[in-house]
């Protein structure tokens, strides 16, 4: 029987890089389990006082290849990036292309008007504008400062 030295520090690495391997997957949780799962569009959100705009990358893919749907309280994207085929008698090639279906969905912070909103769709990006309700943008909430009697 060999003796081995036990190393923690090897197990650390192990674990902070699998950490590290989950937190730079950008695809649905689900698309951890099913590499065939293209992955999801990147997306950025910016809030003010009448709106919420959000911007999709959506990079070759065409507009009709798109479905939109806006509630009150989410955006729902969901598409197909297709394929090219292309036809070749000799090489090798390789791509680095996600094809296939995508969706996400993108939960909003604030209730909308989900029947003003506009969209613009230009050069693979896909601008939101969700205007906010009337509720949403008279909220004030009174925080009470009362102080401890001791």
């Amino acid at each position: 029987m060999t003796l081995g030295r036990w190393n923690p520090w090897r197990e650390i690495d192990t674990l902070q890089h699998q950490i590290n391997n989950l937190f730079e997957d950008t695809r649905l949780p689900s698309a951890l389990f099913d590499k065939d799962l293209s992955k999801v569009p990147a997306a950025e959100i910016q809030e003010t006082e009448d709106a919420i705009h959000l911007k999709l990358e959506l990079p070759g893919i065409e507009a009709k290849d798109l479905d939109v749907q806006v509630t009150e309280n989410a955006v729902y994207v969901s598409g197909e990036r297709k394929s090219e085929t292309k036809t070749e008698e000799k090489g090798v090639t390789r791509s680095e292309f996600h094809y296939g279906k995508f969706q996400r969905v993108i939960p909003l912070f604030a209730r909308i008007k989900n029947t003003d909103v506009t969209a613009d769709y230009k050069d693979g990006i896909l601008n939101l504008t969700l205007p906010k309700t009337e509720q949403e943008k008279n909220k004030v909430v009174k925080v009470n400062l009362e102080q401890s009697g001791n």
